[in-house]
């Protein structure tokens, strides 16, 4: 599968623009810099290409780490394998704070996708900081005639094999909501994943696949111009900036699904270094401009402490395994 990059799409514009606001954040690094950390760049690896909300959040978040500790952070791509290839660089590093992983809703995923790992992300990635969460929206292309969940669950049964459900990757939280749905709705899709939300995007606007759950940060821009059409969020309830449009659970009652990202590094990481960065990862969090811009995009600031990831990261693994059991899902071959 050819993969493309939107660079310019809206969602990767208004992410860079709550990094532009990180630039002009004043610079308080004096923990970091009493224990000596960083003296030198930090990579922080995505397991995503370029353009979609994991790597913008990264950049997001790298900008503002290198504007408070004075050392650059850096971002780089190495999408492949549902994350497993950037958890494994990460893994493998040394423990000492100057190889990071942008984390996700995905990396807990993997724990019961992939049964026979070379790693294991529980014990081998040290929780650092959540950082923000944001929905997940069904959404098909304006040629679908559905307006409702309700709408397109019936449209589905009546023409079998016309509705595709898009994903940005198997194994991904796109993937996995989209599971639950059609778990819960006894109804079924062809699942067609891609490596990334902005190749899928690009083909669900084109019509060659009519439906996706999608990170709204991603789609929203689209929605706004009438490209896209949302049928619902998968939020327990309803979102400000889509308040016209209901819940999944409205239509299935108990369904929730949402994705996060946060950092995380190598396992027997000093805790002080995962300290000094979990401090300025929630400093950042606080700062207005950036709490504005995040909550322009429906996208919802985490936080807390290091055990509070850990427990995020637990939960999730926990509610995913069983629908990846239930729907026997296997992990892409790259």
């Amino acid at each position: 599968m050819a993969e493309h990059q939107d660079f310019n799409s809206p969602a990767r514009r208004e992410f860079l623009q709550i990094a532009a606001a990180a630039l002009a954040a004043p610079a308080m690094p004096q923990l970091a810099f009493a224990l000596g950390y960083p003296s030198r760049p930090v990579q922080i690896i995505v397991g995503f290409p370029p353009g979609g909300v994991t790597d913008v959040g990264a950049r997001l978040i790298g900008q503002w780490l290198s504007n408070r500790l004075g050392q650059p952070f850096v971002i780089e791509n190495r999408p492949g394998a549902s994350t497993q290839l950037a958890a494994e660089t990460v893994v493998h590093s040394p423990a000492d704070g100057y190889t990071l992983l942008m984390a996700s809703s995905t990396n807990a995923i993997n724990v019961a996708l992939y049964e026979e790992p070379n790693y294991d992300f529980i014990h081998d990635i040290a929780p650092v900081a959540s950082f923000i969460r944001f929905p997940l929206v069904l959404e098909v292309n304006p040629s679908v005639p559905v307006t409702t969940v309700s709408e397109l669950i019936a449209y589905i049964n009546a023409n079998p094999g016309q509705i595709n459900l898009a994903s940005f990757g198997v194994g991904t939280s796109g993937h996995l909501a989209g599971e639950l749905f059609k778990m819960m709705a006894g109804i079924k899709m062809l699942h067609v994943p891609y490596r990334g939300s902005a190749p899928m995007l690009v083909d669900l606007i084109g019509g060659h696949v009519q439906a996706a759950f999608d990170n709204l940060p991603s789609s929203i821009e689209y929605i706004k111009a009438g490209k896209l059409r949302p049928l619902a969020v998968t939020t327990s309830a309803r979102l400000d900036i889509l308040p016209d449009i209901p819940t999944l659970a409205e239509t299935l009652p108990g369904y929730e699904a949402s994705a996060w990202i946060g950092i995380g590094a190598p396992a027997n990481t000093p805790t002080d270094t995962i300290d000094a960065l979990n401090k300025e990862i929630n400093a950042g969090l606080l700062d207005p401009r950036i709490k504005a811009r995040v909550a322009s995009l429906s996208a919802i600031e985490i936080g807390g402490s290091p055990a509070d990831f850990g427990k995020l990261i637990a939960e999730d693994v926990a509610k995913w395994a069983n629908v990846i059991r239930a729907a026997n899902i296997k992990p892409q071959q790259d």
